[in-house]
């Protein structure tokens, strides 16, 4: 049984603040434990935006570092996933900023039109999955972003550092690529 199930089958609150604690000894042991426990939905969360295992590996290994680095300032309060799935996040969108090439995109203004909902709920997750890791990585990124974390154009700008009008502007590009792929499968009702 991996560690992951052990903790959420037992569900005991005691046994996360234990690796958490051990965490804060330094504990190898901890680290490794608690990693692991968390790795599946992590690793969900950054090959999201990063497509390529090797980096999404990296990313995630920065990311973790850094929370093993600030797991004192973690205090019990609230979700530790939520804590932790933040930094990650942090992780990813310093990897983004510093790979994706913003400069001199050209700012359009067009009303998207969204894939109905039944043509998606269609798809196998793994298909649609795939087609938006397919997106340049900008515009895969700032897609991810406003669509699965929820966040404002406002919030995506000041992450990467790009303004609230080019973050609609890849939110515009990704839906109507994802709409025009979405189409060529052929998988909406006539």
């Amino acid at each position: 049984m991996s560690v992951a199930l052990a903790y959420t089958i037992t569900g005991h609150a005691s046994e996360l603040e234990e690796l958490i604690n051990g965490c804060i000894r330094n504990e190898r042991s901890a680290q490794e434990k608690l990693y692991r426990l968390f790795y599946p939905k992590m690793m969900a969360l950054v090959r999201r935006y990063i497509d390529h295992e090797e980096q999404a590996e990296e990313v995630l290994n920065n990311g973790y570092l850094r929370a093993f680095q600030k797991i004192k300032q973690y205090n019990f309060q609230g979700s530790f996933e939520g804590w932790i799935r933040k930094i990650i996040f942090h992780a990813v969108a310093d990897y983004v900023k510093q790979h994706a090439k913003y400069s001199n995109q050209i700012l359009l203004v067009e009303k998207d039109e969204l894939v109905h909902k039944d043509h998606a709920d269609r798809m196998y997750y793994d298909q649609l999955l795939k087609l938006v890791q397919a997106l340049p990585e900008a515009t895969r990124t700032v897609f991810n972003m406003y669509v699965m974390e929820g966040m404002t154009h406002k919030e995506i700008g000041v992450l990467l550092g790009i303004s609230e009008g080019t973050s609609k502007w890849h939110l515009s590009e990704g839906r109507r690529v994802l709409k025009e792929k979405i189409e060529k499968l052929e998988l909406h009702v006539k």
